[in-house]
């Protein structure tokens, strides 16, 4: 079993930055995929970022490529997500993921075995 907690969202003007954390207990995530998506109201959960732990292989959506960065911490068995340049179109819950077969180019729901409560993004404009 694995638990995901996220936290570092909130309200930020357009142009601003955030930094997202998810911190998985339960196991080590140094085997996992982990990915960060998003769901805006009336809207289907969508990719942003993933990061193959063991190597630290990454991949972004193309909407944030250049403004996201997506990192993790062995020592705090915690992922991260840097967000900057961020838009209103960014409003968002975001939630924190996990793939336990640790693959890359997972960028669908159903390839992630274990989900975090999310945490709202709000950007103003």
């Amino acid at each position: 079993q694995v638990q995901l907690v996220e936290s570092g969202g909130g309200l930020v003007q357009a142009g601003g930055s955030l930094r997202l954390s998810c911190a998985a207990s339960g196991r080590s995530a140094r085997g996992y995929t982990m990915g960060w998506f998003r769901q805006a109201p009336g809207k289907e959960r969508e990719f942003v970022a993933a990061i193959r732990w063991s190597i630290g292989t990454a991949y972004y959506a193309e909407s944030v490529k250049g403004r996201f960065t997506i990192s993790r911490d062995n020592a705090k068995n915690t992922v991260y997500l840097q967000m900057n340049s961020l838009k209103p179109e960014d409003t968002a819950v975001y939630y924190c993921a996990a793939d336990l077969t640790g693959g890359t180019m997972k960028t669908r729901v159903n390839h992630y075995d274990y989900w975090g409560q999310g945490t709202q993004v709000t950007v103003s404009s």
